[in-house]
């Protein structure tokens, strides 16, 4: 499978698609990290998820010829994804009946993922939910070793599902409590432990 994939690699800003776009392949992220953005009811623009080496995203394409993208991907820093078309995984579903368990295991992380992320939409108070995503970024950014996240504050507010002013309060909390340490356009997490805690 990985030899029919084809390397594209990004650029920091660069989008990989369009949401609306025609699908025609699954992309596995080999490094860096990308945001998942969608376009709201109201015209604004919602960040879901960060996805880092090792995750898939565009499954859908693999499924349907009619299928669109569903979301807007990004790069948020220079990256490399294996790209597998359609037509190319077609062919090898022909020829190895058992590559089809790739993408059922892309699909099972995704529905799980959505499962969670709708418990804490439900179930947890909206500080709750803002320390749970500082923390989920902490960990993904922690191989960088500088443990900055470069998101804005609105996209934390979005993948929070809270509002900004919400974000902002819980944000000065979390920097007075010496967990977070705030610039602009990036947070920088300081006690990667401490936010752990607070995030159960």
């Amino acid at each position: 499978m990985l030899a029919r994939c084809r390397r594209q690699r990004y650029a920091k800003g660069e989008v990989v698609f369009h949401e609306g776009d025609a699908g025609d392949s699954l992309h596995l992220l080999a490094s860096g990290t990308v945001a998942v953005r969608i376009s709201t009811p109201v015209g604004e623009v919602a960040t879901l998820e960060v996805l880092r080496p090792g995750d898939g995203f565009g499954e859908q394409a693999l499924i349907s010829e009619a299928s669109q993208r569903s979301a807007t991907v990004v790069a948020l820093e220079t990256c490399e994804t294996l790209r597998l078309t359609r037509v190319d995984f077609e062919q090898l579903l022909a020829a190895h009946p058992g590559v089809a368990m790739l993408l059922v295991r892309v699909l099972e992380a995704r529905l799980r993922a959505t499962s969670y992320n709708l418990l804490d939409a439900l179930y947890l108070s909206a500080d709750q939910r803002v320390y749970r995503r500082l923390a989920a970024l902490a960990e993904i950014y922690a191989a960088h070793g500088s443990g900055v996240i470069p998101l804005t504050q609105e996209d934390l507010a979005t993948m929070a599902g809270t509002t900004r002013q919400t974000l902002n309060k819980v944000l000065r909390q979390a920097q007075d409590d010496g967990l977070v340490a705030l610039a602009r356009g990036r947070i920088s997490v300081t006690d990667p432990a401490g936010l752990a805690r607070r995030a159960r």
